[in-house]
């Protein structure tokens, strides 16, 4: 396999002007993804990384595209800051490029919103070699075409990722989840329903099948337990809570409910969709976000019924068709022509 590991953006600049046909990759958590194929020379962006600019009383960093999240994290944190749409697989290893290119957002999204939210700009190069910028380094930068934009969920089909730059907020000063089992799936859907209707402001509000609610809340420590009075209130149930439960979530975000699962794969949904879904041979999975996304573990037939259903979605593991449908090329095909006119981009 051919491969080319660039260290800046001169040198990723150089490599997509010399092969025809190029596969960018960062730690290679989303397999499916990163895999080349027929012909493609891997761009292995690992060595572009590193913090270029940290502005704590600012709430914005940015930093090469090639740099692990966990990393970007550890220098939040230490300011008592982070990421608010919570990066998937970043125990794994994910990059901040490969979560933009992906689109992934985890399951603390709920409150705050997801990743395109807190994507304040982005330095690529494109299909030709040139250096663009879209976006700016500051939150009230809005100059320009927001290309930013267009980088998250491309899968590099526009232009690879070389800088990033985030906004970020002040991390929780604590956190407590509720665990409540609602007897079946009618029942468990409209407690999602009702809770997602309510200025509640919760952390993560996702659903476990076939009827289970975990709800996360975060705030000052002397609030938390009147909160949770209230919420079992509301449910009518008494629940479980969970003290220690930040290893719980970085679980959850790691996606490690997936395991075992030969094919992982990420579905847009809707709390009325859930239904179909949940008649579908899929695996372990689990609907964030009050049952806007869905992760979910599937063998071939599950894949297969998905596709068969006409439901979008992505595969991060275990198959080489990573996105289904394929882009509109109303759009996509313009935008493909304008900043990759030879192809030398992948396609999805």
């Amino acid at each position: 396999m051919a491969e080319v590991r660039p260290t800046s953006p001169l040198e990723v600049q150089e490599a997509v002007r010399l092969h025809p046909r190029l596969r960018p990759k960062g730690a290679g958590t989303k397999p499916a993804l990163s895999a080349p194929r027929e012909g493609e020379v891997v761009l292995d962006l690992s060595g572009l990384r590193g913090l270029l600019q940290y502005e704590p009383e600012e709430f914005v960093f940015t930093a090469y595209a090639g740099t692990p999240v966990k990393e970007v994290e550890e220098a939040l944190r230490a300011h008592g800051q982070y990421l608010p749409f919570h990066p998937p697989l970043a125990g794994r290893g994910a990059t901040l490029g490969g979560t933009v290119a992906a689109g992934l957002s985890g399951p603390m999204r709920e409150r705050f919103g997801g990743l395109r939210d807190f994507l304040l700009g982005v330095r690529f190069v494109d299909g030709e070699g040139r250096l663009v910028r879209g976006g700016g380094q500051v939150v009230k930068n809005a100059a320009g075409f927001p290309f930013h934009r267009l980088m998250v969920g491309s899968l590099g089909a526009f232009g690879i990722m070389v800088e990033l730059s985030f906004k970020v907020f002040p991390y929780p000063r604590a956190t407590r989840t509720l665990r409540v089992a609602l007897g079946n799936l009618a029942g468990a859907l409209a407690a999602l329903e009702r809770l997602r209707g309510l200025p509640l402001d919760l952390l993560a509000l996702d659903l476990i099948p076939p009827a289970t609610l975990e709800i996360r809340l975060g705030g000052f420590p002397e609030s938390l337990e009147g909160r949770l009075k209230r919420l079992r209130e509301l449910l009518g149930r008494e629940g479980e809570a969970l003290l220690e439960d930040e290893a719980h979530w970085e679980g959850v975000r790691d996606l490690s409910f997936l395991e075992g699962s030969p094919i992982w794969v990420k579905v847009p949904s809707t709390p009325a969709r859930i239904p179909a879904l949940e008649g579908l041979p899929l695996g372990p999975r689990r609907y964030l976000s009050g049952g806007e996304l869905l992760y979910a573990g599937v063998d071939p037939e599950g894949l297969r019924a998905l596709r068969g259903a006409g439901l979008p979605h992505l595969v991060l593991k275990g198959a080489e068709e990573a996105l289904f449908p394929p882009p509109p090329p109303a759009f996509f095909g313009k935008v493909k022509a304008a900043l990759d006119p030879r192809g030398r981009l992948p396609l999805g």
